[in-house]
């Protein structure tokens, strides 16, 4: 899943990608440089960021999505208005990925009857104040997997397939760098009980990469990598990443080394 942010203030890349023909450039070099679908966010939900207007929101992603949904991969949006989700899925999105999991009033109406996938992301706090308070939990993975089993049976109570639901632990949000880790180790143990959804792993150029290296955003490409593989190997289906050809390559040397061990046990 490649990153495209029609932000002015994304933490990594704001401002870069606002224009409707740089976007659609955008996509498109990550699509040939192998990206499954692409993910277009109208607000950053970087910690700290301030929430964006409805109608900001709007004029920044719709033209997006009906200007690229005719490439040949699913397009995704980050947002958690309903009335945002409504707009985006009228022009053509496939998907919606959520930093709330649908926990806003009207969230779930919104995509209830649309033939479109969820992504429920677990978030502590809100993105203004997320980081501010050390964060707290009894025990970060069970916590997850919990939040992970109550938001899926409000989803399917609300009569929507479980078929179209995706899981991500929302690394960096509500979290320490120590959760983090915790949650990266122990993906697999967030799915709820006798499930197996597809989880999906973000870390892409976030801080707890910088914590580790001590590198500032732009020069945490080799830690995006890293993280991307620690995830695939944990058993994510997706990965959120910015550099899509460098992510690429790296999980197909992880794949053919996958495929010789597979190989000589036959």
């Amino acid at each position: 899943m490649g990153i495209l942010n029609v932000t002015p203030d994304s933490f990594s890349d704001g401002g870069r990608f606002i224009s409707r023909d740089a976007a659609l450039v955008r996509a498109e070099q990550m699509i040939a440089d192998g990206a499954d679908m692409v993910d277009i966010g109208g607000e950053s939900t970087r910690p700290g960021a301030p929430p964006v207007p409805l109608e900001e929101e709007l004029a920044r992603v719709v033209p997006i999505v009906e200007a690229l949904r005719n490439v040949q991969v699913p397009l995704s949006v980050d947002t958690y208005k309903p009335a945002v989700m409504h707009a985006v899925l009228d022009a053509g999105a496939d998907m919606i990925n959520d930093i709330w999991g649908f926990r806003r009033e009207g969230a779930l109406d919104a995509v209830k009857d649309r033939n479109c996938g969820l992504c429920v992301m677990h978030m502590l706090g809100e993105p203004r104040t997320m980081q501010l308070h050390e964060p707290m939990y009894a025990n970060v993975v069970a916590d997850i997997r919990a939040f992970f089993a109550e938001r899926v049976a409000a989803v399917t109570q609300a009569g929507i397939s479980a078929a179209r639901v995706s899981l991500d632990p929302g690394y960096g949000f509500g979290k320490t760098v120590e959760h983090n880790y915790q949650l990266l180790a122990h993906l697999a143990a967030t799915q709820p009980a006798g499930a197996n959804f597809p989880l999906l792993a973000g870390m892409s150029r976030k801080s707890m990469l910088g914590a580790i290296t001590g590198r500032n955003a732009g020069e945490r490409l080799a830690a995006s990598v890293a993280a991307a593989v620690c995830a695939a190997e944990r058993g994510a289906a997706i990965l959120r990443v910015h550099d899509v050809a460098e992510t690429v390559d790296a999980l197909k040397v992880w794949q053919a080394t996958k495929q010789a061990d597979v190989n000589r046990h036959h």
